[in-house]
């Protein structure tokens, strides 16, 4: 049986790990029981980007000269369909629906 020393020192090494690994996410039962599968954060293997993201990803500051490049994201979802979803009123552009719409835009060009 666990003393409450070697319980307490136990729980602080499961905290000390999990804030130095945040690719594993922790089930309800406070990072006692950490579940291994979460996928790698990587900002540039990320499915869902943000809109600073999508404007590098896009090279828009090396195609446009505006200065505000928020206007030119908020065009392309307006005018020509930028793909988004929206979380916690945040919007997210998931990278293989650019991918998709910017062959569609290809395609539509020609």
């Amino acid at each position: 049986m666990e003393t409450k020393e070697t319980e307490l020192i136990s729980e602080n090494s499961m905290n000390f790990e999990m804030r130095n690994n945040p690719d594993r996410l922790t089930n309800s039962d406070n990072g006692k029981n950490p579940c291994e599968h979460a996928p790698a954060r990587s900002s540039s293997n990320s499915e869902l980007m943000t809109e600073a993201e999508v404007i590098h990803f896009l090279r828009i500051p090396e195609i446009n000269n505006s200065k505000d490049y928020h206007n030119v994201i908020e065009h392309l979802k307006r005018i020509r369909g930028l793909p988004r979803i929206h979380i916690c009123r945040k919007a997210l552009y998931p990278r293989k629906a650019i991918l998709e719409w910017v062959e569609k835009e290809i395609d539509a060009g020609k």
